[in-house]
């Protein structure tokens, strides 16, 4: 007999369950992935013969999480100004400020590479950056190499601030750029590396930081550029109870239509937070279907209240979720802002409750829906992106699970992700990392973030 014909690269087969996040969930269901997309799904027995297979018994198997908002280079600092933070977000900004504004390239490189890693331990495939500290150029494009080299897919955001101390902001001096070094490199990185293809590995969107550190024109002049280029824009709303009053007092507006005036309510733009708005401002963002990036750890540390993520959605506004910082959340894990997510979310009034299949949905479709990507992520369905995750929900954390294998494994755990597929590539494969170079980067990243903060002030020297 010849040998079987091979039908796809990758099968991953022998699920507990597969949720496709297509309205169907298969009992003992497969996934085909050739050439970086789903090629099928299907039930036990039907299995086509592949290259490669995954055997998934005693897992649920997910789409790919999607991360909506981060700030990366934040790991070089992570869980610093502890004190500071206790006291809100502008005390905490302050206090590290110091140490962003001595980033360079090396730096940024591995701040990115780590945080990928560590996302891909945590379900991710897809994930945004907000690098809104230029101390110096090119620090975008060792993202971008970060990025390639560890494989997942990203949208890096431009971010951007050109207010400083002097015009009554928060930044220091060090921290901002003039508007047409902005402009400029915003354009540049677009046409080096915005690809609007499906199935994307890299896309870049602008995003000027937030209301504290731009003013309106560059607001505006980004938001055109948007238009022209046919990008995404991203920025920060309402993180905090005392930006409504900065933006009342500086420009005239409250937070939300101050962005509606400049450009930035609308079906292109998500936001991150979005927690202190009105019923108004729901409803706007709802019609426009402007996006909402949900990070739980942050907001609980910094503001202890939560995005109205249950309002959001019932208006019609997609709700992502993200990880923000390494230095406020202090992990890179989006499995982590899921548990969260869910667990916390009732602490809001309204009904229904929040479940662990609304946690689900939010990390995978409306992450997609915040990136524009909604026809080829966030899926697990023929033609979508080959992103895929294998957790385990079997062995002694989840002994006596003998329901709902969704709330058991948000619930459950904790747990990482047993395979982490994206494009069809196992970035994780039975719970470890692929990448050869991991432990060199981290070892230089732990260097470089020690020797940053000794320089900032915010560890003690090192004894001779």
């Amino acid at each position: 007999m010849g040998e079987a014909t091979v039908d796809c690269d990758l099968l991953i087969y022998n699920s507990e369950l597969l949720v496709t996040m297509d309205g169907s969930d298969i009992a003992g269901g497969w996934v085909a992935i050739s050439e970086g997309r789903i090629l099928s799904v299907g039930a036990a027995g039907t299995e086509p013969h592949a290259a490669e297979t995954i055997d998934a018994t005693g897992c649920l198997v997910t789409p790919g999480f999607i991360n909506t908002h981060h700030h990366m280079y934040q790991n070089l600092t992570r869980n610093c100004a502890a004190a500071e933070l206790e006291h809100g977000l502008v005390p905490w900004l302050e206090a590290l400020y110091p140490a962003w504004s001595l980033m360079d390239e090396e730096a940024v490189y591995l701040s990115t590479y780590v945080a990928l890693a560590e996302l891909a331990l945590g379900g991710c495939t897809t994930s945004c950056d907000h690098l809104n500290v230029h101390p110096m150029p090119g620090l975008m494009d060792a993202q971008m190499l970060a990025a390639q080299q560890v494989g997942l897919r990203f949208h890096a955001t431009r971010g951007a601030m050109d207010l400083s101390e002097k015009d009554g902001a928060l930044p220091p001096d060090s921290a901002v750029e003039d508007i047409e070094t902005i402009l400029t490199d915003c354009e540049r990185l677009v046409a080096r590396y915005h690809d609007p293809a499906p199935l994307a590995m890299r896309q870049v969107a602008l995003a000027p930081c937030n209301p504290f550190a731009t003013s309106n024109r560059l607001m505006i002049e980004s938001a055109e550029m948007a238009e022209r280029l046919d990008v995404r824009l991203h920025t920060h709303l309402a993180e905090t109870p005392d930006e409504e009053q900065f933006c009342v007092d500086k420009f005239g507006a409250r937070p939300t239509e101050r962005l509606d005036d400049t450009g930035f309510i609308n079906d292109r733009t998500w936001v991150a937070h979005g927690i202190f708005v009105s019923d108004a401002d729901i409803d706007r963002m709802g019609d426009t279907h402007t996006g909402v990036a949900h990070c739980p750890t942050s907001n609980v540390l910094f503001n202890r209240a939560l995005t109205p993520v249950r309002d959001y959605r019932a208006h019609g506004a997609p709700v992502g979720l993200g990880c923000d910082g390494g230095a406020s959340a202090g992990h890179c894990s989006l499995y982590n802002e899921a548990r969260l997510m869910a667990l916390v979310g009732d602490l809001l009034p309204g009904e229904p409750r929040m479940t662990a299949r609304d946690a689900l949905n939010v990390a995978t479709v409306g992450g997609a829906a915040c990136l524009g990507r909604e026809h080829d992520l966030g899926r697990i369905s023929p033609g979508y992106a080959g992103d895929v995750v294998v957790w385990p929900v079997d062995g002694l954390f989840f002994s006596g699970v003998h329901g709902d294998l969704v709330t058991a494994w948000l619930r459950s755990g904790p747990t990482f992700a047993r395979h982490t597929i994206v494009a069809g590539r196992q970035i994780v494969a039975d719970g470890r990392l692929t990448l050869d170079e991991v432990e060199d980067v981290w070892r230089r990243h732990h260097a470089v973030a020690g020797s940053l903060q000794e320089k900032a002030g915010l560890i003690a020297q090192a004894s001779p």
